[in-house]
């Protein structure tokens, strides 16, 4: 009786214990970092996307050959665990892993690579960014099948194996393997995008290769991130959920913040900037991107270089980002932020007001008579508004001009700058590799971001020769070729950012301020 009393007793410590363990593991807090993305992405496919918003998503959902490491931005392993380089610099060898794979378990391999990188070039696909994979990285044959001379085959890429990659380029870039960690470069689930089409995005059907997999996405609400066990470095991932907010209301965003129920936020409106730099949680960082208006040069009015020339001198930078934008940026006079001691920053032009108010004279619209009404488009953020309402007042106050300014959602700013649906927009580039080719290419005659049209022969020149040199020769040679497209206010520089953050470090880990701005998530930890 007393075994048999024993062995009961037993049993129900036994089945206590594992109850308690359950409860306890029931229980267990759930590690969940919330952001504010602010905006609803464009698209989550890695071809179509084109801005910071769908970049930050991109980070979790998907990883290309290599991966920014979250402190210095340079390429780390990522679907490649190593690279080799030719001695001419022209033929990069990737070799792939072997547990490489998508979130429903399919193999990742190189002729997924190859596969990939020819979807996005496919001219049907009509992807933005095709420029940087043949313009800018040179992958050789990339440009002649992108723009329809030639076929697929004439890329220079190829699955040599199931795990060996190769790619050669037409010229030596050293940037390119860091470069291979942006979208353009993305690996694409080519067998979910054959069965679903246009819907493989949704959160159902989406396969995935990076350290989260899309578990809700609510437009106009939230998307939310889980950690994807089918990643080869599940283990390192250390959050369990993320929660995207696109909120575009600076002012909403931040009373999220300090009410807890945000964890991170970039940028505030500007009548509180001052307030909340000294917040604990602020970090601010130099930042390797420039806010710059354009023109539409397709309008008769923006044709003439003395009117283009004319506005972007009449505004006072100093007094923009002192009274206006109020975020300690630098003023700028050229459109690529400085690298010292590499690249320095490059002065195009001075404001003048009466060398303006002389040029818009020549030009037929004295005090600004005759000249047509238009207006500035912008997407929606206060800071954005503010900065458009000090430009509509300058040049009122200075050219005697009227200019009415239009907001739209991000999708449809988009749309419009693509279209040249625009007389002045808004626009902002943060460099996808740290080289001055980023952001003077942007103007260059084929490039898509070139949203105003804005062509200069001997520009497009000298871009080209620079192309062909090396070392501070091709440098000197793009200072010049920038020097052009500021003086003819191909674009009109504004600022070269600070970037501001408000996260708590003493709480969340893995997280850095960088030049470009990128965050991946994967790295983030709660401490």
């Amino acid at each position: 009786m007393i075994k048999k009393l024993m062995l009961m007793l037993l049993m129900a410590m036994i089945a206590f214990t594992a109850f308690a363990a359950a409860e306890e593991e029931a229980e267990k807090e759930e590690i969940v970092f919330r952001l504010n993305n602010g905006t609803e992405p464009e698209s989550l496919d890695p071809a179509l996307v084109s801005g910071y918003p769908e970049h930050q998503i991109y980070m979790g959902l998907f990883e290309g050959l290599v991966v920014a490491d979250y402190e210095s931005l340079q390429a780390a392993p990522g679907v490649a665990e190593r690279w080799e380089v030719s001695p001419d610099g022209l033929t990069y060898t990737f070799y792939l892993r072997k547990d490489a794979a998508w979130s429903d378990g399919v193999a990742i391999t190189a002729q997924t690579v190859k596969d990939s990188w020819l979807r996005f070039l496919n001219p049907e696909t009509a992807a933005q960014y095709t420029y940087l994979m043949a313009d800018e990285a040179m992958v050789a044959g990339a440009s002649a099948y992108n723009s329809g001379e030639a076929g697929p085959e004439a890329v220079q890429i190829a699955a040599l194996d199931d795990h060996t990659f190769q790619v050669t380029l037409d010229r030596s870039r050293p940037f390119f393997v860091d470069m291979l960690s942006h979208y353009a470069f993305a690996i694409h689930p080519l067998h979910a995008i054959k069965e679903f089409g246009d819907a493989w995005t949704r959160p159902d059907n989406i396969v995935v290769n990076g350290p989260f997999t899309l578990d809700v996405w609510i437009p106009q609400d939230r998307i939310e991130l889980v950690p994807n066990p089918s990643y080869w470095d599940a283990d390192a991932v250390q959050l369990d959920r993320v929660i995207l907010y696109p909120i575009d209301d600076q002012n909403t965003a931040l009373a999220l913040f300090l009410d807890g129920q945000v964890d991170w936020i970039q940028d505030v409106a500007p009548v509180r900037l001052d307030e909340m730099k000294v917040h604990p949680d602020h970090h601010a960082n130099a930042a390797f991107i420039t806010y710059y208006y354009e023109f539409n040069n397709e309008l008769e009015v923006f044709q003439d270089v003395r009117v283009r020339q004319a506005l972007s001198m009449a505004i006072d930078r100093q007094e923009l980002v002192t009274r206006v934008s109020r975020g300690d940026q630098f003023p700028a006079f050229g459109i690529t932020p400085p690298l010292p001691g590499v690249y320095p920053a490059v002065v195009g032009f001075e404001e003048d007001f009466d060398k303006a108010r002389e040029l818009l004279a020549e030009a037929g619209y004295p005090n600004g008579e005759g000249f047509p009404v238009m207006s500035i488009l912008y997407n929606t953020s206060e800071g954005h508004k503010a900065i458009a309402e000090y430009v509509q007042q300058k040049w009122n106050e200075e050219l005697g001009i009227t200019i009415e300014i239009e907001n739209q959602e991000w999708g449809t700013y988009l749309d419009s700058r693509d279209n040249q649906d625009f007389a002045v927009a808004r626009g902002g580039w943060g460099g996808d590799y740290v080289d001055p080719l980023t952001f003077v290419g942007l103007f260059s005659e084929n490039s898509p971001f070139n949203h105003g049209k804005w062509m200069n022969d001997e520009f497009n020149r000298i871009l080209q020769e620079a192309e062909t040199m090396t070392g501070a020769a091709r440098l000197a040679r793009m200072a010049e070729a920038e020097e052009i497209l500021v003086a003819e206010a191909g674009v009109m520089p504004f600022y070269y950012y600070i970037t501001r953050n408000w996260i708590d470090t003493d709480v969340w880990g893995g997280w850095a301020p960088t030049i470009q701005d990128f965050h991946p998530l994967k790295t983030i930890y709660r401490k």
